[in-house]
């Protein structure tokens, strides 16, 4: 075993038992073949059946057999993943496989509290390079995290350092089969581009751009953990509902800062940088009672109630 995946094990320490999310994937086989084998009988292994393309039958009957030889339980969830108008498919069905693997391991296991994913480091390096590609901030920046909650339950990314050939080359050693998805080679999707043709180029040129661009990623999260900080202070100052005077004695700055954390943590809803730009710049302008504000922001609008500011979803 390579000594980034012995060390990725060492650090994971999920609450027993717990389950893996199995795609039958060489990630999700490596992540799943080694949980087994550092906790036996702890493992339990849930398949999402997206439905999507002719070899999801074959994908499911391989995850069958796999967790039948090694003695894991599992789950098959089948889930129709549609996308909604300006949402990619990809976004759709990442968001439908974590939906229906909490609900699934919450049904059927309530003594399961930690979920472990296959993310590795070359998926931190693409998600990295497409938040950079989009113009994100830091919370794009901050790529993915490593442990997280969600769902009532707890998250976990073990393997964001460890490369991806270098989990191929594990099962290899152990004669471990797995199955290929034939959409992995399909560059019409952003990521297998970055795949195939810059994550090879950037070995070549930054050997150890795996390592770096993950420090960075932490950097950019350790960043936002204290402007969060800084936020959740400020929300509580101006109020919830914000107050106009209140968000008007904050700098512009700070008051893009409390606003987006507004909308995101109370409302769910993330406005782009056009539209927190313009709400900024009618918070401005509130300076008479007859000043009217009505703003498409996220996924609804914002508007002016009295002295606060409100958000409506139509």
């Amino acid at each position: 075993m390579s000594q980034n995946l012995d060390q990725a094990l060492a650090d994971f320490c999920p609450g027993l038992p717990f389950a893996v999310a199995l795609s039958g994937g060489a990630d999700s086989t490596a992540l799943l073949l080694a949980c087994v084998q550092r906790w036996p009988g702890q493992v339990r292994a849930v398949h999402i059946h997206h439905g999507l393309q002719h070899a999801a039958d074959d994908f499911a009957a391989h995850c069958r057999a796999m967790c039948e030889d090694l003695g894991v339980p599992l789950l098959v969830c089948h889930v129709q993943a549609g996308h909604a108008p300006g949402q990619s498919p990809e976004d759709a069905a990442r968001q439908a496989r974590y939906a229906a693997l909490a609900e699934s391991v919450q049904t059927e296991w309530p003594d399961v509290r930690d979920v472990a994913v296959a993310q590795h480091a070359d998926d931190q390096v693409e998600t990295l390079l497409i938040a950079l590609s989009r113009g994100a901030g830091l919370p794009g920046l901050a790529s993915m995290p490593a442990q997280w909650q969600r769902s009532g339950l707890n998250w976990h990314r073990p393997f964001l350092t460890v490369p991806g050939a270098a989990l191929r080359d594990w099962l290899g050693e152990r004669g471990q089969a797995w199955v290929e998805d034939p959409t992995n080679s399909n560059e019409q999707f952003t990521r297998n581009r970055i795949r195939a043709r810059l994550l090879p180029v950037l070995a070549e040129a930054f050997p150890a751009f795996r390592d770096t661009f993950a420090r960075s990623a932490a950097h950019a999260a350790q960043a936002q953990e204290v402007l969060d900080e800084v936020a959740a202070h400020d929300l509580a100052h101006v109020g919830i509902p914000p107050r106009i005077t209140a968000l008007q004695a904050l700098s512009r700055a700070r008051q893009a800062l409390v606003l987006r954390h507004w909308l995101r943590t109370i409302h769910a809803t993330t406005p782009s940088t056009a539209q927190l730009n313009e709400l900024l710049d009618q918070v401005a302008d509130c300076n008479t009672r007859g000043h009217r504000l009505h703003l498409k922001v996220g996924q609804g609008h914002v508007l002016r109630q009295g002295t606060v500011l409100s958000w409506s979803p139509r």
